[in-house]
C-alpha cells in the first residue's frame, strides 16, 4: 500500500488499561501492548505507538512515566531527597507544576540500568505496522531535576544527552520521537538547547521526529509562550519532522512555520486530548485543509493528536483516533 501524502500517528502515550493497573505482570503487560498497537491498527493509524505502557508507575502517575522512568535508572542521581533539596528545587524558575524534584544530581551522569534497548526489543516483534519509539528530550529531564554537581543546567542538559544517545544508537526503530514540553515556555534557553538533543537525534537511526507542547499536566497547558519565538531553535535541530500542537492553542500562528527549512515536514495537531469532546470528520479535515493552505502541501506531512492520549478515557481515545483518520481521508479524498 502507497504511503498517503499525509500520515496520521500518535504522540505515544494512550490509557492505561485498569486491569493492567490491577494485575500488574510481564505477561499482563505484554496482552496490554497488543491491546493498544491492535487497536491502533483498526482505527488505521499509519505510525503507530505501544502507549508507553512500560513505563507506567502507580507510585508516579502525575508524569506517566515521562520522567522518572528515564531519571531513576540512571547513575549519578539519587532518588533520595532531604528537606533542603526539595526547597532548594521550589526556587527554581518554571517547575512550580512539581512539587519536588524527580532525583538530585549528586555525581556525573551515565547510563546506569537505564535499558530502553530491552524496552524496544519487548514490543517491535508486536506489530508489523511502523512504530515509533518515543524519549523524553534532555533539556526537558534536567529541568526536573535538582543540580548539584554540574557547573550549569546546560552541562546537566548534556550529560544526560550522552547517556540517551548511547541508548538510543541500539535501537532500530523506523521513527524515533523526542518528547520537549518544557521548553516552549522557555525561549530564554532556545540558543544552546538545540545542541544536546541534536547529540541525541545524531544516533537516531530511521526518521528522526521531534514533539513540542506546552505541557499537559492534569488537562492543563502548563507553559506559556509562542511557536513564533522558537523559529529559530527548530531550524537549528537535526530532525525530519516535528509533532506539535494546535488543536488547542489555535492556528493563528502558522503562518510563522513559512520561516522553518523547507526540508523540514510538520506535523499539525488537529485533535484536542485536553478536552473530552470527540472531533467530528469535519472539523479535522478542515483543520488540515487550512493548514496546508497557509503552509503548502509541501510542508504538512503528518497529522496527530496535540499530546498523548494517557489522560483520556479510552473510550474517547479510541474514537478521537478514529475520527483523526476519518478527517485525513476526507482531506485527500479516499
Amino acid at each position: 500500500m502507497p504511503t498517503p501524502a499525509i500520515q496520521t500517528t500518535v504522540v505515544g502515550s494512550y490509557p492505561l488499561p485498569a486491569w493492567l493497573a490491577a494485575f500488574p505482570s510481564t505477561p499482563n503487560l505484554r496482552d496490554a501492548i497488543l491491546v493498544v498497537l491492535k487497536t491502533q491498527e483498526l482505527a488505521g493509524i499509519d505510525v503507530i505507538a505501544d502507549g508507553e505502557l512500560s513505563r507506567f508507575n502507580v507510585s508516579h502517575p502525575e508524569t506517566n512515566g515521562m520522567i522518572e522512568y528515564f531519571i531513576r535508572p540512571l547513575s549519578g542521581i539519587d532518588a533520595r531527597l532531604t528537606r533542603e533539596d526539595v526547597a532548594a528545587f521550589r526556587r527554581q524558575p518554571g517547575m512550580g507544576f512539581r512539587t519536588q524534584p524527580a532525583g538530585a544530581v549528586r555525581g556525573p551522569v551515565s547510563e546506569g540500568t537505564l535499558d530502553l534497548t530491552g524496552a524496544w526489543n519487548f514490543v517491535k516483534g508486536l506489530t508489523s505496522r511502523p512504530l515509533k519509539f518515543t524519549v523524553t528530550s534532555p533539556y526537558m529531564l534536567a529541568k526536573t531535576l535538582l543540580n548539584t554537581h554540574y557547573r550549569s543546567l546546560r552541562d546537566l542538559t548534556h550529560a544526560l544527552a550522552e547517556a540517551l544517545r548511547l541508548q538510543v544508537a541500539e535501537i532500530d526503530a523506523p521513527v524515533i520521537q523526542l518528547d520537549e514540553a518544557n521548553l516552549p515556555g522557555h525561549p530564554e534557553d532556545a540558543a544552546w538547547a538545540h545542541e544536546p538533543i541534536n547529540r541525541v537525534l545524531s544516533a537516531v537511526r530511521g526518521q528522526k521526529a521531534v514533539h513540542l507542547c506546552f505541557g499537559n499536566y492534569g488537562g492543563q497547558s502548563i507553559q506559556r509562550g509562542y511557536w513564533r519565538s522558537l523559529i529559530p531553535f527548530l531550524n537549528a535541530l537535526e530532525v525530519d519532522h516535528y509533532v506539535l500542537e494546535f488543536a488547542r492553542r489555535g492556528y493563528d500562528e502558522l503562518d510563522a512555520f513559512k520561516e522553518m527549512r523547507p526540508e523540514i515536514a510538520l506535523g499539525i495537531g488537529v485533535i484536542d486530548i485536553k478536552d473530552n469532546e470527540v472531533e467530528t470528520t469535519d472539523t479535522v479535515a478542515q483543520r488540515i485543509e487550512h493548514a496546508v493552505k497557509i503552509l503548502g502541501a509541501a510542508r504538512v506531512k503528518w497529522v496527530h493528536p496535540d499530546c498523548g492520549f494517557w489522560m483520556l478515557p479510552r473510550t474517547v481515545a479510541d474514537r478521537k483516533m478514529a475520527a483523526l483518520v476519518a478527517g485525513r481521508d476526507k482531506f485527500l479524498g479516499q
